[in-house]
């Protein structure tokens, strides 16, 4: 089940909303619990099964590690923690990855598993694992209730894509939060807004990426091929911040407040900027629990090449079970380091224009490595974006005029224009404002419903990792 659907919306979400509302502050973990195993059993009863077993392990080593806080077994506890954890994920997400390369280097013939990727394995395994090594740290005290522990795995605004919520930031709303109409109403209002980003920008964006790789990528002119590339840039974009923006939205709703996971990255003056507003979430996770483990900036500068690589390399591999999301994850490495040693005190000198100029070319560089995990299509299409024998044709014309505006508006609210535009609200009158805002929020859900009930094309990109 995904959010941006009839089911999830006009079924499970009223349904699951009113018992949570009906129900005293004791049973309403309860309720989010329940509707959180059916959300995910919709669409893979069986790995239920899966989740629950990484949120046993990880309470009891969490209890363990609490427990014996002074003896080496508080350590085994913790390895035991991860070792299981990063096992599973290993098994369902990298077992067939690992035969075709050892096939490949070893010319042998060993059977593929054709395993189904469990959804959210990526984002909830991280969440576990950081629970687990932050009560290592002693920064969190275990929870006690296998329940409790068992929603916060569990809820299913944040369950299959994020953002990875650590444990310390729901501990206290687990226990105690407030659930009033402000919340409600303002957590509303943001889910309405990442819907429209999915279905109206995402989708319609993305159908542009698809007719153009669908199509004789050989023939198709330089124009069209940056054109694809800039319609996935936007289509990725819209896709996982409004998907984030509606796991808040309704976290909001329910009495949670999760931290931000997108602040406008397309505004980057660098790529060391990109990376402090894209997918916050993950990247403060390696940050906190790899970079600076293995020393971070505090050793020497050949080992903190060293730990940058390595956080990168596993940034790309958590993608995805493909060498182009290494070479993606690698990529950003890469140009981390050249920023840092080499490139940000010429940067520093430049206009921000050009600045802003340089990062999203090399952001869309990024995505083109991020879209394509079959080498061969890769390689082709790399071919038509920096070829020069035909530099447009008729087609690039004809996308234009067919996705021209829809373009626009997703570059248009890629920018803070949503913050200048509540400014500019704000100076008007309470009575006015809110009626232009009813008005535009339910013309905006009708074309949405339109578009959910007649359009079959409706994909969420992050499913995948």
């Amino acid at each position: 089940m995904v959010f941006s659907s009839i089911p999830f919306l006009f079924f499970f979400l009223p349904i699951c909303f009113f018992l949570y509302f009906l129900v005293p502050f004791k049973w309403k973990n309860f309720i989010l619990l329940v509707f959180s195993l059916i959300f995910y059993a919709w669409g893979e009863p069986i790995y239920i099964l899966l989740m629950v077993f990484s949120s046993v392990v990880d309470y009891f080593n969490g209890r363990f590690i609490y427990k014996y806080k002074d003896s080496k077994r508080k350590k085994l506890f913790l390895i035991g923690s991860i070792l299981i954890n990063l096992s599973v994920l290993g098994f369902f997400k990298y077992s067939d990855f690992l035969i075709q390369n050892l096939n490949t280097i070893f010319h042998l013939n060993l059977s593929l598993l054709h395993l189904s990727l469990p959804i959210g394995i990526s984002f909830y395994t991280f969440q576990t694992m950081s629970y687990s090594i932050d009560v290592y740290r002693g920064e969190v005290v275990p929870e006690k209730n296998f329940l409790t522990f068992m929603t916060y795995v569990s809820m299913f605004p944040q369950l299959v894509a994020g953002p990875i919520v650590r444990y310390e930031t729901v501990n206290q709303e687990l226990h105690e939060r407030e659930i009033n109409c402000t919340n409600f109403a303002n957590g509303f209002m943001r889910m309405l807004r990442g819907l429209f980003k999915k279905i109206l920008l995402a989708n319609t964006i993305g159908m542009l990426f698809s007719v153009i790789t669908s199509s004789e990528i050989q023939n198709i002119s330089v124009a069209t091929a940056w054109l694809g590339i800039l319609a996935y840039s936007l289509q990725i974009y819209f896709d996982f911040s409004g998907y984030s923006d509606m796991a808040i939205g309704i976290g909001e709703m329910l009495g949670f407040h999760f931290l931000e996971n997108f602040n406008y990255p397309y505004i980057s003056t660098s790529i060391t900027d990109f990376w402090r507003r894209w997918h916050i979430s993950l990247s403060s996770w390696f940050r906190d629990y790899v970079y600076i483990p293995l020393g971070g900036s505090r050793v020497k500068k050949i080992f903190h090449i060293r730990n940058i690589l390595i956080v990168w390399a596993l940034t790309g591999l958590w993608h995805g079970a493909a060498w182009n999301f290494i070479l993606w994850g690698l990529y950003y490495g890469l140009f981390l380091l050249f920023e840092k040693f080499i490139f940000q005190k010429y940067l520093d000198k430049l206009p921000s224009f050009l600045r802003h100029i340089y990062a999203i070319f090399f952001i869309m560089i990024g995505w083109f490595l991020f879209a394509f995990d079959d080498f061969e299509i890769l390689k082709l299409y790399a071919t038509r974006l920096f070829s020069f024998r035909l530099l447009w044709d008729q087609n690039f014309l004809y996308y234009l005029l067919n996705y021209g505006f829809v373009l626009l508006l997703g570059i248009l609210f890629s920018i803070p224009i949503y913050p200048k535009l509540q400014a500019w609200m704000k100076k008007m009158s309470f009575k006015s404002s809110l009626c232009i805002i009813f008005f535009v929020y339910v013309l905006l859900f009708i074309i949405t419903l339109a578009f959910l009930v007649s359009d079959t094309y409706n994909p969420f990109l992050y499913f995948r990792f």
